[in-house]
């Protein structure tokens, strides 16, 4: 696709342009024939050709109907793929796969929206067994953080309940259209057979990470003092006997717990609850 069209701003669209950095990508997901690739935004195509050049099934999705023409003449003679015109916030990722039961993802997500749809392909982790994302740099510290830093916060949590995240390397702003302000990072995120800590309600689990969370410089107990509503509690007045049944310190903060922590209080929680 070389006629580029100007990026639109409603998107948050920074297309990735031909560079050593889609090599890179390429030959960090490895695709092969035998497989299905999902990919989200493929933009001009840059990447996406050498997807479809490793001979996996590739399922592309594109939100801006004015690329739908240029891709599917770029890709016309494909049979290996295949392009919908769907927003990836709304459509279903294990139905657009079929028939392929399952599918690894590539994707450079719009930096405004790319916690949201991170958060959908974690709710379709039935069929997505892999990601490889673009994000915004400082969203991949906030995902591969680890407890005690400023970064770690709710994503980290949810993310690395569900996933193993790796921060594989970085892309500088040069290798967009238009060039953007923030450095890249790519991401890879295996989906883990089970849970990284066992967890009784994860929805609670979740709840409770973001109560947790929703004020950081607060304690844990200040925090659920504030939500303890949300969580299914009959008063507050619970709040300092279940995190001593969870052998948690009232004063601690939510950046210093771990997930097998997290998980052993939301069990306490849902058993009084």
């Amino acid at each position: 696709m070389s006629n580029y069209q100007k990026a639109k701003r409603r998107f948050g669209q920074n297309f990735l342009v031909k560079s050593q950095y889609c090599d890179r990508i390429a030959a960090s997901v490895k695709p092969t024939p035998e497989e299905t690739i999902l990919e989200i935004g493929p933009g001009y195509g840059a990447l996406t050709e050498l997807l479809v050049e490793s001979g996996s099934q590739i399922v592309a999705i594109e939100v801006d109907r004015d690329l739908i023409a240029p891709l599917t003449v770029s890709f016309a003679n494909r049979a290996n793929f295949k392009l919908i015109e769907a927003d990836a916030l709304k459509v279903d990722f294990c139905q657009i796969i079929a028939p392929a039961s399952t599918a690894r993802v590539v994707a450079n997500l719009p930096y405004n929206i790319s916690t949201p749809i991170l958060q959908r392909l974690i709710e379709h982790r039935r069929c997505v067994t892999e990601m490889t994302l673009m994000l915004q740099r400082e969203v991949v510290e906030r995902i591969t953080a680890t407890p005690g830093g400023k970064e770690y916060g709710f994503l980290s949590v949810l993310v690395q309940l569900y996933c193993e995240a790796e921060h594989l390397f970085d892309v500088p702003p040069s290798a967009f259209r238009p060039v953007p302000k923030v450095v890249s990072s790519i991401v890879r995120l295996k989906v883990r057979p089970q849970t990284a800590a066992a967890v009784g309600d994860e929805n609670l689990f979740i709840e409770l990470t973001k109560t947790l969370f929703a004020q950081r410089r607060k304690t844990i107990h200040n925090n659920l003092r504030a939500g303890w509503i949300r969580l299914g509690l009959a008063s507050a007045e619970q709040i300092k006997p279940v995190l001593d049944s969870a052998e948690l310190d009232p004063q601690r903060r939510a950046e210093t717990l771990t997930i097998a922590e997290l998980a052993r209080l939301t069990d306490k929680i849902q058993q009084l609850a």
